[in-house]
């Protein structure tokens, strides 16, 4: 699902629009910053624990860790799920397996990896349904306080819309068709790991570099591969970004390929492709509001019915505490440089311009040594 090999064209032709960055990057409190409100529904479920009980456990307790996660960084995640995908979509949808087809985005995108450890397995062999698992992931998103939107189609499309809107300032998704949806940030490998690297993708630098317009990247897109419609048959990232850039529109690419060598499918839904990726999801802008996780009420809910060990819920909950409040800390330090950085100043007033100059130079170098700006 995506883009065929999107990734690696960029890679190759606009690295300037790839950044490897932190996730403290992504922080609200970093340089006095507004929090970031970044729609997340990528959740990597690389272990299945199971309770007490033998149900599988993974989507909750990964969940519950990684939430937590961004929310002590000040990231606000926002869950968006899946809603009815277009009738152009019907055929990659045909090739999932059942299971995976009614699980929401977050669920939806599992690595290899997770198929291998056995979640998949798990399912088929009744350890819990897919429902319940949406209904439990559901109540432990409302219990730690974080917005969960519903899509009437699919999620990256109002994800993208919604940061064009001013509404988020970011998409995390490892599906690359966020870039065609119009999202301007998306962020790939965005974990709870520590020290682990999260790749950024800027559509305005990649059409920058590229020198084409939204619309004809959504052309090129469809002719790397999408999921909406076939492809022009061995038509490779390198020989269709050439033809983009030189003849601008499908239309008249196919007017310049050897239909020999690229026979170009019968009956191609390109059309409707295009308009997908183009128009905006019929809907409004969701009201979106984050309240404090409830402790006790997470207990309840993950120890005493889902059979959690307690001792691993109550020790996450401490830590995010204390990690909040070493924010808040470091916070009010920095406020508090900032106000005997201007007494400072001011007391240099009367010195000469250029004692004057170099004082606030170095006062802006040390803010920006000691807490990065996030971009």
């Amino acid at each position: 699902m995506g883009i065929t090999k999107l990734a690696d064209l960029i890679r190759l032709n606009a690295p300037d629009a790839i950044s490897h960055k932190d996730i403290i990057d992504y922080s609200g409190n970093v340089a006095d910053l507004a929090s970031i409100s970044l729609f997340y529904f990528h959740v990597f479920f690389l272990s299945v624990l199971s309770n007490i009980k033998g149900s599988t456990s993974s989507p909750l307790t990964g969940l519950f860790f990684r939430t937590l996660t961004f929310l002590e960084h000040d990231i606000k995640p926002v869950f968006v799920f899946d809603g009815k995908p277009p009738k152009e979509k019907a055929a990659v949808c045909n090739k999932l397996p059942p299971v995976l087809i009614e699980v929401p985005v977050f669920l939806l995108q599992l690595e290899k990896r997770a198929h291998a450890a056995g979640w998949r397995s798990a399912n088929r062999t009744g350890a819990g349904t897919t429902s319940s698992q949406t209904t439990d992931c559901l109540q432990l998103l409302k219990l730690l306080g974080v917005p969960v939107v519903q899509a009437p189609g699919d999620a990256e499309a109002l994800c993208a819309w919604l940061v064009k809107q001013g509404t988020a300032d970011a998409v995390a998704s490892e599906d690359m068709d966020t870039l065609p949806f119009g999202g301007n940030i998306l962020i790939r490998q965005l974990n709870a790991k520590k020290d682990s690297e999260v790749v950024e993708y800027s559509l305005n630098k990649l059409l920058e570099k590229l020198q084409i317009s939204h619309e004809e990247f959504v052309d090129l897109c469809i002719l790397l591969g999408c999921d909406y419609c076939d492809k022009i048959a061995g038509l490779g990232p390198r020989r269709a970004l050439t033809l983009i850039q030189k003849h601008r529109t499908i239309e008249n690419v196919v007017l310049h390929v050897n239909r020999k060598t690229h026979p170009v499918p019968q009956f191609w839904g390109y059309k409707e492709a295009r308009k997908i990726f183009l128009d905006a999801p019929q809907t409004e802008a969701p009201e979106l509001s984050w309240t404090e996780p409830d402790e006790e009420a997470l207990v309840g809910f993950l120890c005493h019915v889902k059979r959690v060990k307690e001792d691993r819920v109550r020790s996450r909950m401490e830590n995010f505490r204390q990690t909040r409040e070493q924010g808040r800390s470091r916070q009010t330090r920095m406020e508090d440089f900032f106000r005997v950085t201007r007494k400072r100043e001011q007391s240099y007033q009367d010195r000469p311009s250029g004692r004057w100059t170099a004082m606030k130079e170095d006062s802006v170098i040390t803010a920006a040594e000691t807490f990065p700006r996030a971009k």
